[in-house]
């Protein structure tokens, strides 16, 4: 594939035949080191992810959710590691809530993350499982400088969550969250991540730590019991995916948001003609825009635990559905979509490859920053709270229940051709995921811009009250033609702004890959 290699970035795309891409630099060269160590393009992945959780603990912890999509060297594999609800998370527990909450315990399914790193390592890596977890032990023990983005977000979490069961104990050392290059340590995290390593997850869902996290529980008036943790599984679910001008862009299946991706791109197939417009024109975006409103309204409508969807996910890609939806768009104003009807039948995002072609896809999450705010005493575990994506209307499919996944922003894209791997990628950040494995998609496989020049782009975001929100590097005379076909355009940017996400992508080149991390994030590819 032939790719422009620059995009008004002082950044460019890295070549090499090993590659990792991470939001956080640290974690990057954690990646690195396995691949040096000899280890494989899973073991990096792992290692970056394991790392994450400390340098990055902004938007990751050791309490947080994974997903994985990865191609072995001959065939492609999906992993959902999202967790259960607790079995007494019944009606009526949260028959006192008038919409779901953001923080507490009543906001923590059964954290994933771990079961991923020991799923995947078990089946596709080459180094002990304990040699993954050498980087991220050294930074919680020896300390590490903080980064200045995560810093930022750190500081905002903070003025929020200080009061959060166990989070000051282990994320405000000396009453405050670190400054921009002052050491962070955590000996608490140090101590877990190794018995995790050491028992290869099992403390953290059967043994010592278990009972921490339900200990604390109990304390707090929370319900996840020892059942609940050792009920967990991380499940080999594949992809589902779509052809799209020549390649197959692939998601995870429902639980996640990655059916959306899937659903605009089948839309703007059907509707044609992508291929000819600039993906930064106004012409572009609209359809862009258009094609993404359609795919949330049935996002929000359908999709849940897949044990409670009224339909098969296969029914929301369809051609004929997507050829009928995309009859809802109208080129010369914006439109308000409602769903269809099928026929019935704050998030850390990496990607590694390595010189025998393996390529995974991998992202975890605790979602809004710190997740639910509870960290376990002595341990820093940070616990996600993916429970509040839950509804509280009956009859919904993803109303809250006991032993439930929830709905999950979190998604790890891939793209194949002809049954082959082309590129792993991801933007991390909440609704933004989806929108954005859109815009890649396009600015990469249309447009043959390289992995650095598509996330360089200037990006929009269509928000939950229907305003189109884009960043302030895109051109005037694009916004106001968006204006005047009747999208209320709000224009936003600034340093260290993550709401329009953070991309990190690997192309395969002719020779090795190209990689690209994104500026709006701390991180990096490196590679050799």
């Amino acid at each position: 594939m032939d790719f422009q290699a620059s995009y008004h970035s002082i950044r460019q795309p890295i070549l090499a035949r090993n590659l990792v891409a991470t939001s956080q630099p640290l974690a990057a060269q954690a990646g690195l080191r396995m691949l040096l160590l000899g280890g494989n393009a899973i073991d990096a992945a792992l290692a970056a992810a394991i790392a994450l959780t400390v340098v990055e603990p902004t938007s990751n912890g050791i309490g947080s959710d994974a997903f994985a999509i990865l191609w072995d060297g001959e065939q492609l594999h999906g992993l959902n590691a999202s967790g259960r609800s607790p079995a007494g998370w019944t009606p009526e527990r949260f028959a006192k809530y008038s919409t779901m909450p953001s923080r507490g315990w009543d906001t923590v399914t059964v954290p994933g993350a771990v079961s991923a790193w020991c799923a995947l390592s078990k089946r596709f890596g080459r180094l002990k499982f304990a040699q993954l977890f050498e980087p991220a032990i050294s930074y919680a023990r020896d300390g590490y400088p903080v980064s200045p983005i995560t810093a930022t977000s750190w500081a905002r979490a903070a003025a929020v969550l200080k009061d959060e069961p166990g989070y000051a104990e282990a994320f405000m050392p000396g009453g405050a969250a670190p400054s921009i290059g002052s050491t962070f340590r955590c000996e608490g995290m140090a101590r877990t991540l190794e018995e995790i390593a050491e028992t290869v997850g099992d403390s953290f869902y059967r043994g010592a730590l278990a009972n921490k996290i339900v200990d604390f529980s109990n304390k707090c008036g929370g319900v996840m019991s020892l059942e609940d943790l050792a009920g967990h599984t991380a499940d080999w679910c594949g992809t589902i995916s779509i052809p799209f001008y020549g390649y197959e862009v692939h998601e995870i299946p429902p639980n996640g948001q990655g059916i959306a991706a899937l659903m605009a791109l089948g839309i703007l197939r059907e509707f044609g003609g992508m291929d000819s417009m600039s993906p930064d024109s106004a012409e572009s975006i609209h359809l862009q825009i258009e094609a993404m409103k359609l795919a949330f309204a049935d996002l929000h409508r359908f999709v849940s635990d897949p044990a409670t969807m009224e339909f098969d996910p296969q029914t929301l890609i369809e051609t004929d559905y997507l050829r009928s939806r995309s009859g809802f768009i109208r080129p010369e104003v914006a439109g308000l979509p409602t769903h269809g009807i099928p026929k019935p039948s704050g998030t850390v995002y990496l990607t590694a490859a390595d010189s025998e072609g393996r390529m995974v896809s991998f992202i975890q999450s605790n979602y809004m920053g710190f997740g639910s705010g509870i960290v376990v005493p002595g341990t820093g575990i940070s616990l996600q709270n993916r429970g509040c994506c839950f509804r509280l209307e009956q009859g919904h499919p993803n109303s809250v229940g006991p032993r439930k996944r929830p709905f999950q922003t979190i998604i790890p894209g891939f793209v194949t051709q002809h049954g082959s791997p082309i590129m792993s990628f991801g933007v991390m950040g909440g609704a933004m995921q989806a929108q954005g494995h859109v815009q890649m998609a396009i600015r990469v496989l249309l447009h043959g811009q390289s992995p650095q020049a598509s996330s360089d782009g200037a990006r929009w975001q269509v928000m939950e009250d229907g305003t189109i929100a884009v960043e302030s590097s895109m051109a005037p005379d694009v916004v106001t033609q968006l204006q005047s076909l009747g999208h209320q355009v709000s224009v936003e940017g600034g340093w260290g702004n993550q709401a329009f996400g953070g991309a990190q992508l690997i192309l395969k080149g002719e020779d090795g890959y190209i990689a690209g991390s994104d500026q709006r994030k701390d991180g990096q590819a490196v590679g050799f």
